[in-house]
């Protein structure tokens, strides 16, 4: 099943896709005010059955998407984890060694924008980097998860453009700088419930600037595995449901090229996930 939020007639609501259509569950089921609560609630393991002859409320090509969770609690951005996106970083000059902990860093909400929405470039840089990743959505919220439970508590898988900021990412050691102005995250267009997708199956991902492949890989490379990552970071914190992780970019980025390659306005980003979709962003210059 997939499930998203969006704006209907200016409305924010949420639902489920039928066909080429949106069932607005937010409509039919206003106890849950989102998306985030229908999830919490555990609800959303019959949305099949809250959809069952149903007719879509609106097409998919009327709706203005929103990112799948608009204002999640945490937004959990994993660094480094696939093993060819850190040679590539080391062969483009940059001194990093592997941890043996897994490196994370967290975005801001307002830093997110929608499928068919834009990346902005912010005016104080011309370095806006595409990282395409694939996203898992938190079930069940918990703390101190053993990675044997991890998959208990996800609830489904995204797309994500970790649009990427790199002078401001270098400021200092720590690279949230460069992750977080706002609208600069793609992510959507939809989450996947976690039945349709195995724990562990190899997805293949691709990165597209106006057409052309940058990123071919899948996500069978990363370094630390979901699991992994669920576990860590809830032993710093509780998760919560709706929370995000962004698991990390293969090879491929702009910044590693010579010369280096960036986003630039009137580009068009998109990032494919096999049995997830694709996330599309044009890319626009701040007002």
């Amino acid at each position: 099943m997939k499930l998203l939020s969006f704006l209907n007639q200016g409305r924010e609501t949420w639902g489920a896709v039928v066909g080429d259509g949106v069932v607005d569950l937010g409509k039919r089921m206003p106890q849950y005010a989102t998306l985030a609560d229908y999830i919490g609630s555990g609800a959303y393991l019959n949305a099949a059955k809250d959809v069952q002859g149903l007719s879509a409320d609106a097409r998919l090509d009327a709706i203005t998407y929103l990112p799948v969770i608009p204002r999640p609690e945490k937004i959990i951005c994993a660094v480094r984890n696939y093993m060819d996106h850190h040679q590539e970083v080391l062969a483009a000059g940059m001194h990093r060694e592997l941890s043996e902990e897994p490196p994370i860093f967290l975005r801001v909400w307002r830093s997110q924008t929608a499928h068919n929405q834009p990346i902005v470039r912010p005016r104080v840089s011309e370095s806006l980097d595409w990282e395409g990743e694939l996203a898992v959505i938190i079930g069940e919220g918990g703390r101190n998860i053993a990675e044997a439970d991890a998959f208990k508590h996800v609830a489904g898988y995204s797309i994500y453009n970790d649009g990427s900021v790199r002078e401001w990412q270098f400021h200092a050691k720590q690279i949230a700088s460069g992750k977080n102005f706002e609208s600069t995250g793609g992510f959507g267009p939809w989450m996947v419930t976690a039945d349709e997708i195995a724990p562990n199956r190899q997805l293949k991902l691709e990165t597209r600037l106006n057409g052309k492949v940058e990123q071919s890989s899948h996500t069978g490379h990363m370094i630390f595995s979901i699991a992994r990552l669920i576990s860590y970071a809830s032993t710093i914190f509780t998760l919560s449901p709706g929370d995000v992780i962004a698991t990390g970019t293969p090879a491929g980025v702009g910044w590693s090229r010579k010369p280096p390659l960036f986003m630039k306005h009137g580009d068009v980003c998109e990032v494919e996930i096999e049995g997830i979709g694709v996330l599309r962003n044009p890319i626009v210059d701040q007002a």
